[in-house]
């Protein structure tokens, strides 16, 4: 009896290697790995024309491209398509659409497609140390100095405790302290400037003195993130991808420093009413690709950009679920990703359970979010989350 395997491929490294372990040759599996793959782009709000082009293309190369009615009504003023195919057809209908003058725009934005989603190793330049991610998935420790955050709120307020408990996580194996003086827990409203400097600047100060770890700053506000970075902060994390105070661009471009840009669905204190998206991925995708446009603009390096996609900031359990579980569309943006669900509201909707009481669902959310493609975790239990990273990392380089 013949036994029969169906192999999970999910990258050209992964293609080669089983094609070599058949016995062809270096030629053979050059013109092989592209059909090992197979892709299904949704390119969205395309004229029904540029659709049937696309279609039609297609099906001469053996793809296909799904279409609604108004795929098919050439008078309608816009349609959605689904295009399906291996890696090496794509490759020929963008090489296809090249000869079209007004289709060239959509065939380069294929090509930078699948140079971004290609992408899995990114370097990240901080002050006084270099990350290579993608070789292992880094720690991000949350160090909160705030009075109401949702999870730790008040443990660690004292400066003296929370100068002590960032050595702890330094200790346990963190990448990266991240710190925050304001709580954007659902509902909270905006903190005062100077409140907020009070808050972070003697812990960062205390801290970049005492470990080469970075540390990060937690905040939307340019001259906080601008004071930081002067007392020691080496990143910027900015909950509001960039969104609410533009001046925070060019902040980080003038130190050239690392920025984290997330998606929040409104502010904080109304994130979590009414929450309803039309297209979850593309809402999500459009506003991060804007706040990339405009970091970039402002003169930050594209390799020192990160993204977020901001699981439980203005997102429904369900929302959460799918983020998570499809982390990996957010290669698109050709960024490293970064994922927090420590303690989060939707685990402890799923297990019933107060924000101390969520560590279990934590770390599973953790190990699902690196098999996905995350490249960074956002926890507040460091040691925890490192051991729990350690084993789904080695899952995901497993070969054979």
């Amino acid at each position: 009896m013949n036994l029969i395997r169906c192999l999970h491929i999910t990258d050209l490294k992964d293609a080669i290697r089983q094609i070599e372990a058949v016995g062809v040759d270096p030629t053979g599996i050059e013109l092989m790995r592209g059909k090992t793959l197979h892709f299904n782009l949704k390119v969205e709000g395309i004229d029904p024309r540029t659709a049937n082009i696309l279609k039609q293309e297609m099906l001469s190369l053996g793809g296909d491209v799904a279409l609604d009615g108004r795929g098919l009504d050439c008078s309608a003023q816009s349609t959605d398509g689904l295009l399906m195919g291996s890696r090496k057809q794509f490759e020929k209908l963008i090489q296809k659409l090249d000869s079209y003058p007004h289709l060239r725009q959509i065939g380069q934005t294929l090509r930078d497609t699948f140079q971004n989603i290609s992408k899995s190793h990114f370097t990240l330049h901080c002050r006084r140390r270099t990350f290579h991610l993608g070789e292992r998935t880094l720690l991000m420790g949350v160090l909160n100095i705030t009075p109401d955050s949702f999870s730790d709120g008040g443990l660690f307020f004292d400066k003296t405790k929370a100068i002590a408990h960032g050595l702890k996580m330094v200790e346990e194996g963190a990448d990266i302290i991240d710190i925050g003086g304001e709580s954007t827990r659902p509902g909270s409203k905006p903190l005062g400037l100077e409140e907020e400097l009070r808050r972070v600047l003697p812990v960062i100060e205390a801290l970049s003195k005492e470990t080469e770890v970075p540390i990060s700053i937690d905040t939307y506000k340019s001259e906080v993130a601008r004071r930081a970075i002067e007392a020691g902060a080496e990143i910027i994390n900015d909950i509001s991808g960039l969104h609410f105070d533009p001046e925070l661009a060019r902040v980080a471009a003038k130190e050239n420093t690392p920025v984290v840009l997330m998606h929040i669905r409104g502010t904080p204190e109304t994130m979590q009413k009414d929450v309803h998206y039309g297209s979850l991925f593309s809402e999500i995708i459009a506003y991060l690709n804007e706040g990339i446009r405009r970091v970039e603009s402002a003169g930050v390096a594209p390799e020192q950009i990160v993204v977020d996609p901001g699981i439980g900031f203005g997102k429904t359990l369900e929302d959460n679920l799918l983020l998570i579980k499809h982390l990996s569309e957010f290669r698109i943006l050709g960024k490293p990703i970064l994922l927090g669900t420590s303690r989060k509201s939707f685990i402890g909707k799923i297990l019933d359970a107060q924000p101390d009481q969520r560590l279990e669902g934590t770390l599973s959310s953790i190990a699902i979010g690196v098999l996905n493609g995350a490249h960074i975790i956002r926890s507040h239990d460091v040691l925890q989350a490192k051991r729990a990273i350690a084993v789904a990392d080695a899952i995901r380089r497993a070969e054979g």
